[in-house]
């Protein structure tokens, strides 16, 4: 089972109309349902780009998966209602596409904060696929956009996405456990500056992409 999202207040969102969530033991349950779905909704995923098998038994497959859909579609939530297993003020969102346990399309990234830098760690598979054996640049980017999110969060500067520049310095290979790093280096009026990097966890100090941002404070 993939382990949730940091169990942390955010500094900062206090300070926003966030609601408190109670943790109950029902909630912990539904939350540990959530991501032994999103793993093997991963698991079928992975086994689906890598798959090779005939034709017909890929229309077998196809079948049993609109059946799936069917079942979990019976009750949803529409777009704008918090998850019944969100809680902002601790930074869980079980469905976040980068760190989400519970989202398929999400590797997922596991994140730490030690002093103020925000420590992400992951390893992208076949799923994650641009040129052969490496990693879609876009997904570098989804993942440094993320990393520094938490970092803003983590100083005291809950904000979203400015701007996002980043400098590929060399090709981020699949199957390879990867850091990703991201923290604040300046708060200019409501603009938080931010700098970010992936590296492959043999070689923290060589990054692999870089990534300087500003992000934009939420204001309550």
């Amino acid at each position: 089972m993939s382990a949730h999202p940091p169990d942390r207040p955010l500094a900062g969102i206090a300070d926003l109309d966030v609601p408190e969530v109670e943790q109950t033991p029902a909630l912990a349950e539904r939350r540990d349902a959530v991501a032994d779905l999103g793993d093997a909704l991963r698991g079928l995923v992975a086994a689906a780009v890598a798959s090779e098998i005939p034709t017909e038994q890929l229309r077998d497959v196809t079948s049993a998966v609109r059946g799936l859909s069917g079942t979990l579609s019976e009750t949803t939530r529409p777009v704008g209602r918090p998850s019944s297993v969100d809680d902002l003020r601790r930074g869980q969102r079980p469905y976040n596409p980068v760190v989400g346990p519970g989202n398929p399309v999400a590797p997922p990234m596991h994140v730490v904060v030690q002093d103020d830098v925000a420590i992400g760690t992951c390893t992208l598979g076949l799923p994650y696929e641009g040129p052969l054996t490496f990693a879609h640049g876009g997904i570098s980017a989804l993942l440094l956009d993320q990393i520094l999110g938490y970092a803003t969060a983590a100083a005291g500067y809950p904000a979203v996405t400015g701007r996002l520049h980043l400098r590929y310095r060399t090709a981020v290979p699949l199957g390879a456990p990867l850091v990703v790093r991201g923290e604040v280096i300046d708060v200019l009026g409501v603009r938080v500056a931010v700098r970010g990097t992936i590296s492959l966890a043999s070689d923290v100090d060589s990054a692999l992409v870089e990534a300087d941002g500003r992000f934009l404070m939420l204001r309550p």
